[in-house]
């Protein structure tokens, strides 16, 4: 008997996975493919979309290839990062790169618009916060700044749109997506006429917007061909990666914490309505009609231990890196990281931050550094935590995924760090597995997502360490008072300016 199989595909910022999973949940074959971002300019940062389809297309059909001999694949389930804009033609050709979440080129429009009254209702109403992440303000540069580009383009999309733009010839965004983009209205579902209006577009430039679970058929033979998969089956539209990264590990109510750390860093929770934050400090995001996801995006994770071991220990294998901070004791004897080397969202939603090493002695070494990088990425996921737990409440147990959940030590700093218990599954790929159990409601395998709690089987335990958490705590006063000290020396070191004609 052929075994049944979801096929759950992650498009993240520097790569896409496509994981295979039985119906039990068994990750059955895995195909992951790397993409580059470009960066022409300090402040941009872009991808090829082209390339990226690629990537996506050639993963599925080499995880169909490897489970197809003794599976039956029932359906692909999408997971997809956030907050990407790419301007297409009438034929759907892209005009642009793939502008990500990590641009900040549009910075002085997010800075004209904040604390403002319109921006406040903005906010309130999209569930997306005033920063230049947002697609709101990445449309508002390109109005000023591409203008024959802006004249041209027939829509605008995410990288998943163009992807099932391609797929299916059809213009359609899943709510999850949609209420990541500042354009949409999160209480209403549909494109908030305000938004709309200070990007200068319509809601026919954008894409049809449907539930996550929205099922597509009629795949292109081309590519049906290539992968070697039916035209008719079926393709789930999903959400985003950090939804569908709560879903994938178990956190579905507002009592506990999903922490993932990828390329960039979140913390959220789960509720049954958006919870509004007059600070502004915090997103609220849509997983399906009945489920809003809660927190606060970092965009310095992952991608700044690889800046560091590119640029310092290229010599170094991540696993060495590790071995080497575990040598050295909780606190780096003192030496703390500020790493908004990509400036920062959450809870600052600052694009000018920079990366600050502070406390450097005589006696600190490399494996110190390469410490307080890890203690200060968590050190500002720490911060989001505190600001989610003012509006809901302490919360008890923290539900790790994403790269960093495959390292022990730093699972083990994270437990330390928050003073809450920290449990991973036996798949640590959140994102993809939670596209797979969306991908099973949508096929009507799952009566809800509570059933879906059988299908996660916890991994490994991390109990905090209250010495270590009262060191963290005394280096983390200083990491709260350094940022408050420099913010405004922050405006000093910028290079670069740009115009902005939005007014209030």
């Amino acid at each position: 008997m052929k075994i049944k199989y979801i096929i759950g595909v992650d498009i993240g910022t520097t790569s896409v996975k496509s994981v295979a999973f039985d119906l039990n949940g068994k990750e059955l074959s895995k195909k992951e493919i790397t993409f580059p971002i470009l960066n022409y300019h300090p402040s941009w940062s872009e991808q090829d979309p082209n390339t990226i389809f690629k990537a996506i297309i050639k993963s599925i059909k080499e995880t169909v290839v490897q489970g197809k001999e003794n599976g039956e694949l029932l359906a692909v389930s999408f997971s997809s990062a956030m907050h990407s804009v790419i301007a297409v033609d009438a034929d759907g050709k892209n005009l642009t790169n793939s502008i990500i979440w990590a641009d900040t080129r549009s910075y002085r429009y997010a800075q004209d618009l904040k604390g403002t009254k319109i921006g406040h209702r903005i906010y309130m109403k999209t569930g997306t916060p005033i920063h230049p992440m947002s697609p709101l303000f990445k449309l508002m540069w390109m109005r000023d700044n591409m203008p024959e580009i802006f004249k041209k383009a027939k829509k605008y999309l995410s990288i998943k749109e163009f992807v099932f733009n391609k797929l299916f010839d059809r213009y359609v965004i899943d709510h999850s997506m949609a209420s990541a983009t500042g354009l949409f209205d999160i209480y209403n579902f549909d494109w908030y006429v305000e938004s709309l209006k200070v990007a200068g577009i319509t809601s026919e430039q954008l894409s049809s917007p449907v539930d996550t679970t929205y099922i597509l058929k009629g795949l292109s033979e081309k590519y049906a061909k290539y992968m070697d998969i039916d035209v008719e089956l079926p393709f789930v539209i999903g959400a985003t990666d950090g939804c569908l990264a709560n879903l994938g590990s178990g956190v579905m109510n507002s009592k506990t914490l999903a922490v993932t750390i990828g390329t960039s860093g979140a913390v959220r929770t789960t509720s049954r309505e958006p919870l509004k934050d007059q600070k502004e400090r915090i997103f609220n995001y849509i997983l399906t009609k009945n489920f809003y996801v809660t927190g606060g995006s970092v965009n310095n994770g992952g991608i700044i231990l690889k800046w560091f071991r590119d640029n310092f220990s290229k010599s170094y294998t991540y696993s060495m890196m590790m071995d080497e901070i575990s040598k050295i004791p909780a606190g780096s004897d003192s030496l703390i990281f500020l790493p908004y080397l990509l400036g920062e969202r959450a809870p600052h939603w600052n694009a000018k931050s920079k990366g600050v090493f502070f406390g450097v002695g005589i006696n600190h070494g490399k494996a110190h550094f390469m410490r307080s990088v890890i203690e200060g990425i968590t050190y500002g996921l720490y911060d989001v935590g505190n600001s989610l737990e003012e509006k809901i409440g302490k919360m008890e147990t923290i539900h790790a995924s994403g790269g960093f959940a495959r390292s022990v030590l730093w699972l083990q700093i994270l437990a330390d760090v928050f003073d809450k218990k920290v449990v991973t599954y036996q798949s640590t790929e959140g994102s993809a597995f939670g596209a797979f159990i969306l991908g099973m409601k949508a096929l009507g395998l799952l009566e809800d997502f509570k059933s879906a709690e059988k299908l996660l089987s916890i991994s490994i335990e991390f109990i905090p360490d209250m010495q270590n958490h009262e060191i963290h705590m005394r280096n983390f006063r200083i990491y709260r008072k350094l940022y408050e000290d420099l913010k405004d020396d922050f405006d000093v070191l910028e290079t670069f300016t740009h115009p902005s004609t939005f007014e209030i």
